[in-house]
This record gives C-alpha cells, sequence and structure tokens, in this order.
C-alpha cells in the first residue's frame, strides 16, 4: 500500500485582540445574523491550530465551507465575513427624479384637484403608478389624507396646562380629582330595516338612513388615579342638572377628601347657581381647562371609548335601551377599571405646542 501524500500545507492565520474580540461577539449571538457567528466560529477555530476538517467535523459543516471563509478572512480580515452585495438590475429612477417628484408633490397641485393622485402625478412627471407610489411609501407622503388641528388661544394657557398636568404627575394628598364633563345629546338612533349580521366573506350591513328616538345626556366624573367613574344620565344638561351632578359627587367622596374638579368652561359652569353652590363646599376647588383644549380632561378619553365601542355602531329603538347600554358600560368601566396614565410634563406639551406654531408660521399663510 502506497503512504499517503500529505496535503498542502494551510497558510497561519494569526488574529489581533481587536478581531478576536469581535469575532467572539458574533459568535455568541443567539438569534440574530446566524450566518455570521457560524463564520466567526469557523475563524476562531482555525485561529487555534486545527485543521480545516476538524473545525468542519466539529462545527458540523462542510470541508469546503470552512477553506471558504478561512481564505476569504486572510485576504479580507473581518470584511471578509460579511456578505457582499448581490448583483441586480441597475436602477432606472435616478435621485434627481426621485427628488423631482418629492418636490412636486409638495410644492405643487395638479390643475383639476386639490391634491394629488398616484395616477395624477405619475401623467404630470413621466413616471409610473407603481413608481410614485413607492416613492411616497419611501417618505410617507400620503397627499389623500388630510387631519384637522385646533389651537387654544386662552390668554392663561400656559397657567391651566401646568395646573391640571401637575394634578395628574403629582396628585396633592388626602384629595381626589375627577375629570368631569357632560356628553349632551347622545341620540337613540334606530335602522328603518333589520341589520344583516355578519357571515364569512361578508361584513355586517346596515341601511344608511336612520330613525331617531330622542336623547339624553351623560354627566361622567373619572377619578384620574384609579380610573373608577361616577356617571348620572339626565334629560338635559343645564346647570340645574350639573348641580345635581354635584350633589352625588358630594355624596360619593368621603368628606374628609378634597375633591379637585377638572372642568371646561361650559357656561353651565360658571353660573351664580354653581358658585354658590362651590361656596358653601369649599373642599370642592375646580380647574378650568384653556379654551379648545378638551383634551387636558382625561374623562374625554374614556367619552371616545363609550363612542367608539357603545354608540357608534349601537342600535337602540328607545332612549331607554340607550341609557341601559350607556350603565352597563360604565359598570363594566368600575368592574375592571384601568386610570389613563398621563406621561407628558407641562414643559414637553408646551415645547411640543411652540413647535407646531412655528412650522405654521413658517408656511406662509
Amino acid at each position: 500500500m502506497a503512504p499517503r501524500r500529505p496535503g498542502r500545507p494551510l497558510p497561519e492565520l494569526r488574529l489581533t485582540d481587536d478581531e478576536r474580540e469581535t469575532l467572539e461577539r458574533w459568535a455568541r449571538r443567539p438569534k440574530s445574523a446566524q450566518a455570521l457567528a457560524q463564520r466567526a466560529r469557523m475563524v476562531l477555530g482555525a485561529a487555534t491550530g486545527h485543521t480545516n476538517t476538524a473545525v468542519a467535523r466539529h462545527l458540523g459543516v462542510k470541508l469546503q465551507t470552512v477553506g471558504k471563509w478561512r481564505t476569504r478572512f486572510l485576504a479580507k480580515r473581518l470584511d471578509g465575513l460579511l456578505d457582499e452585495p448581490r448583483p441586480g438590475a441597475p436602477r432606472r429612477i435616478t435621485d434627481a427624479a426621485v427628488e423631482r417628484a418629492i418636490r412636486q408633490t409638495l410644492e405643487s397641485k395638479p390643475a383639476d384637484a386639490t391634491h394629488w393622485s398616484t395616477r395624477s402625478r405619475a401623467a404630470a412627471g413621466g413616471l409610473s403608478r407603481s413608481t410614485v407610489y413607492r416613492i411616497w411609501r419611501a417618505f410617507a407622503l400620503q397627499p389623500h389624507r388630510t387631519e384637522t388641528f385646533k389651537l387654544s388661544t386662552d390668554p392663561l394657557f400656559v397657567e391651566k396646562v401646568r395646573d391640571i398636568v401637575g394634578l395628574y404627575l403629582s396628585p396633592p394628598d388626602r384629595a381626589v380629582g375627577l375629570g368631569v364633563d357632560e356628553k349632551s345629546q347622545i341620540q337613540a338612533l334606530d335602522r328603518t330595516q333589520p341589520l344583516l349580521p355578519m357571515r364569512p366573506g361578508q361584513v355586517e350591513r346596515r341601511t344608511h338612513d336612520y330613525v331617531r328616538h330622542g336623547t339624553t345626556s351623560l354627566f361622567a366624573a373619572l377619578d384620574t388615579q384609579t380610573g373608577t367613574l361616577i356617571g348620572q344620565l339626565h334629560q338635559r344638561h343645564r346647570s340645574i342638572e350639573f348641580r345635581k351632578f354635584l350633589d352625588t359627587l358630594d355624596g360619593a367622596v368621603p368628606a374628609e377628601l378634597e375633591v379637585h374638579l377638572i372642568v371646561d368652561n361650559y357656561g353651565t359652569h360658571k353660573t351664580a347657581l354653581i358658585r354658590r353652590w362651590l361656596a358653601k363646599r369649599p373642599r370642592f376647588p375646580l380647574h378650568f381647562t384653556p379654551t379648545s383644549a378638551s383634551w387636558l380632561n382625561l374623562v374625554e378619553r374614556w367619552f371616545a371609548l363609550l363612542t367608539e365601542k357603545q354608540i357608534k355602531r349601537g342600535v337602540h329603538p328607545t332612549v331607554h335601551a340607550l341609557k341601559q347600554a350607556i350603565l352597563q358600560y360604565l359598570a363594566l368601566t368600575n368592574e375592571a377599571p384601568k386610570p389613563f396614565v398621563w406621561t407628558k410634563t407641562a414643559d414637553e406639551i408646551l415645547a411640543s405646542v411652540a413647535r407646531f406654531c412655528r412650522r405654521i408660521s413658517e408656511t406662509g399663510h
């Protein structure tokens, strides 16, 4: 039997301290970039003096794979272990064309519309609809959408924001903070024909027209710390009804606690009747939200949930049915109350409003 011929000697593979530290960090990756981690283990094994065969057997890979990455590392060091860019078709849309499409979208309008569509922008710019869509998507441009905003003009805006946010973030001791408001004129709406329920392949359907069966008004107080609610339904929402609701709050909150009421600037909160009631009960200080800033009152967030979950798609043939739905949702809220967590400080809010005002002033309108 002829003696086995020795193979070609492998070039020596030595690592610097920085290379070894980087390779060991790559090799320890538990989930991400596993291909890179495996290549790092191959090189580390080869750097200890083991043959490619021994490294391949230990790691469970092919001998040719170890040889490939050992050679790549010797040629390019750490960069040799990284994936090289894959070949592909050259770009047909230049950076200048992308910039022009974005600039025209932002700074111009079509002659026959108030905003661009993918069709009109493609026709005007000599691009395909899919190209315009990809450019808009990449730069988060949505010409078909619009939103509204409202800035408060209250001269005491800063002071009121600091006052109410202070109640949320640093509530006073031996006191309860209640966000109080009324959701007025809630309509009991019924459809003119029965609903067609949802089924596979078909959403719920209802007639476009409806029948009004009357209204009710909800007075609600949200405990800003616990998330519990006190609610009361009335046919109207005058100061008389608001005083009755205050009487309810007076009886519900223990007498030894102060009751900080967060309210808006609605007229029923400032009548002589309410002022006399408050004068007799000094434990009820009022905190007014700035005008056009009802978002500062947390009870408005609960009203939004009530509308979304019970009123918007609800069918109520009578006012009584509407009241029952509202009271049931209020009771369910109190069974597992979850407070809304206010996170922004007054300084952060005021800084955000200032930035928005600067954006408005820079538009030139």
